[in-house]
């Protein structure tokens, strides 16, 4: 018979590992942090910031292709205090709104960018305006949200070549076979929560590889990775609608947290060309040339800022939002966001509007379709809030600029 100390050492060892997890989140930087070698094949996924660890799970779901180390959903209520929808607090800012001097040219090997104002530089240090109250948050934890159902989606399939999928029981694409993806990283189940709220017709991918963005960029370093992702998506929407031809029609990637060290690396490949638009949730960090000088390493940005300037000459969209985590040894996503803008040759207004989850916006910035919002907020709930926002990017933004055809139960 087993001895009665025995049956306790599982829970002494999780207890462990979650110590050390959160001495590295403290201690070690993500790939961003390191030089560009570092997220090549082979290399080990870094351990991650607390910016960058995923919530917790708030139960098994019934669904076995669901992947273990997604966060848990996230939910957005209507926006507190009867205040408007994420596109509606003023008419947004006219082309060049705001323009500084033109900003030093993105190909040098670290460029400065202005800080906002001191705010506590441990990660997960609290204030009144970063910890909401629960009645703000709607009596939600952010990182541990109800179900809000399918919509008129399927469960997750493991269909595709890295990942799971959903798409409509019925229709979404058009009669010459055409339709629309978005491939999501890091959290994809708490991506769907918000997706299914206002999506009808799109096809939804969601990929979980890590807690780290290095396990992000060196799976999708090899083009034939995303190639083969784009493949397999596309001969599972045909052996499910039965038609013998279909392809993608309009192609988007998303990223929450550590998410965005796949998307670095997607944009820099021919396939990435074929994007057509971007959606980072508190979720674009680099690294620095010098951090005493805030320098970033600008190189790691350049597929970003790329991207920003054909969505600003309306050529493609691009959401971006961050959150005020000051991440150890490292640019936080306010940081990169400002430096973004900055090559636009723009500067953020300031905004003032509760949004979804307790969030509290600061700024923004839009141009052509380009568009940044900041929020307020250094701790893992306010991290977890920014995948509330999809719901309102895909009614906003993606359903009107992509006219996905209707699925249907």
């Amino acid at each position: 018979m087993r001895h009665p100390l025995q049956a306790r050492r599982p829970p002494g060892r999780w207890a462990l590992l979650s110590l050390l997890a959160a001495t590295w989140w403290l201690a070690a930087p993500p790939a961003a942090a390191q030089d560009p070698a570092a997220g090549q094949p082979g290399a080990p996924p870094e351990p991650p910031p607390a910016a960058q660890a995923a919530p917790q799970a708030a139960a098994p779901q019934a669904d076995s292709a669901t992947q273990a180390d997604s966060p848990a959903p996230t939910a957005s209520p209507p926006p507190a205090d009867g205040a408007p929808p994420l596109h509606a607090d003023g008419a947004p800012a006219a082309d060049g709104a705001g323009a500084g001097p033109p900003p030093s040219s993105a190909g040098g090997a670290g460029q400065r960018v202005e800080r906002s104002p001191a705010r506590r530089d441990r990660p997960g240090a609290t204030s009144s305006l970063s910890a909401p109250s629960k009645k703000r948050r709607g009596d939600i934890n952010p990182c541990m949200t109800p179900d809000p159902g399918w919509g008129v989606y399927d469960r997750w399939s493991r269909a595709p070549s890295i990942g799971q999928m959903i798409m409509p029981h019925r229709g979404g694409v058009t009669k010459r076979g055409g339709f629309d993806v978005l491939i999501h990283f890091h959290g994809h189940e708490a991506l769907r929560k918000e997706f299914v709220k206002t999506a009808d017709g799109a096809v939804l991918v969601g990929i979980d590889l890590g807690i780290g963005s290095g396990a992000y960029s060196s799976t999708f370093s090899a083009p034939y990775v995303f190639e083969h992702l784009l493949d397999s998506i596309e001969r599972a929407v045909a052996k499910k609608t039965g038609k013998k031809k279909v392809y993608i029609r309009k192609l988007g990637l998303s990223a929450w947290s550590a998410g965005y060290g796949a998307i670095e690396q997607i944009l820099r490949q021919k396939a990435g060309k074929r994007v057509d638009a971007l959606v980072l949730l508190d979720s674009l960090h680099a690294g620095y040339a010098d951090e005493q000088q805030r320098k970033l390493k600008v190189a790691q940005l350049e597929p970003f800022i790329a991207f920003a300037r054909r969505a600003a000459a309306g050529e493609a969209f691009m959401f971006m939002s961050h959150s005020s985590i000051l991440p150890p040894g490292y640019a936080s996503t306010e940081e990169t966001a400002s430096f973004v803008v900055q090559q636009l040759r723009g500067k953020p207004r300031g905004s003032s509007r509760r949004d979804v989850l307790g969030l509290d916006m600061t700024r923004r910035y839009d141009r052509g379709d380009f568009h940044l919002r900041g929020y307020t907020g250094d701790d893992k709930p306010d991290h977890c809030a920014h995948l509330g926002l999809m719901a309102d990017v895909m009614r906003v933004h993606l359903k009107p600029r992509w006219k996905t055809p209707r699925g249907r139960r």
